[in-house]
């Protein structure tokens, strides 16, 4: 099976895990846009934690539960990530924005509860090391990690210089790379092995996803992708590609994803599907 199929099945069954747990919730329109803003996007991060859960021996259906929680974590950021205090984005995945398919205060609980669904799903009876995945989770989804990231990012649209490459790879490793991280050390979080292989990945792959989204919004002429651009540029924002210049932000890219194939040599050929997760982040249209 090729990677595509491979990550649509894995994102399949994930969603079908999210769909269970949304249906035990009363109906409402806080559940509406939950459901709404689950939907779309490629499920790269839940990918991660079926994987690296199967290679350290992981039951299936504990892997599913945490790979729906950190698809739901994720959701709940780019539901707040959108609302006019943020990003002020009208579309997502092709679609309206949560806080414009319905409002602000719907968009807000919304993101609420899908965040609290996420630690639920790691919680649930029999979870493996649920307190440490629990605990980790929040570690970097918050202040420390994701949010610290997006908190220097809306603080750099005011700032009075551009952030330097330095500044911009640390706001990355909060913002994208938290995430990525917990997603790949889920599976020997939840054994109880070692993170370290993982992480290194982890850490590679979370920058080259975010120097491939520059190059995506330096090349492409989608609407989303403009209006991203034409923000940052009117902010006086930097990316990797105004800082490197197209050339040498594609070749970063490279040699991250060189450095995260590298960290799985202790996996040897069992970890070949973690490999294909780190080439598609880089070859991937979106």
């Amino acid at each position: 099976m090729s990677f595509p199929n491979r990550l649509q099945a894995a994102a399949d069954q994930v969603a079908a895990r999210l769909e269970s747990a949304l249906a035990g919730l009363p109906p409402s329109a806080v559940r509406d846009a939950m459901g709404y803003a689950l939907k779309g996007g490629k499920g790269l991060r839940g990918y991660l934690v079926l994987e690296s859960a199967m290679l350290h021996g992981v039951a299936r259906d504990h892997a599913l539960s945490a790979a729906a929680a950190i698809e739901a974590m994720h959701a709940y950021s780019l539901v707040h990530d959108d609302l006019p205090a943020m990003d002020n984005d009208d579309l997502r995945r092709g679609q309206p924005t949560v806080h414009v398919a319905w409002d602000e205060a719907t968009a807000i609980l919304a993101g609420d509860a899908l965040q609290a669904l996420a630690f639920e799903l790691v919680c649930l009876p029999g979870q493996p090391n649920a307190a440490d995945m629990a605990r980790t989770l929040a570690f970097a989804a918050g202040a420390s990690g994701m949010v610290l990231g997006q908190a220097l990012d809306i603080a750099a649209e005011t700032a009075d210089q551009p952030l330097t490459l330095e500044e911009i790879t640390a706001l990355q490793a909060g913002k994208t790379g938290a995430l990525f991280e917990w997603a790949c050390t889920a599976g020997p979080r939840m054994a109880g092995a070692d993170t370290a292989p993982l992480a290194a990945y982890a850490a590679a792959i979370g920058l080259a996803f975010q120097i491939a989204d520059d190059i995506l919004d330096a090349e492409g002429d989608a609407d989303a992708a403009g209006k991203r651009l034409r923000k940052d540029a009117e902010a006086g924002k930097a990316t990797f590609v105004s800082l490197l210049g197209l050339d040498v932000a594609r070749k970063r890219a490279e040699t991250l994803i060189d450095t995260a194939c590298a960290a799985l040599e202790p996996y040897g050929d069992k970890a070949q599907s973690l490999r294909d997760a780190a080439l598609f982040v880089i070859s991937r249209d979106r």
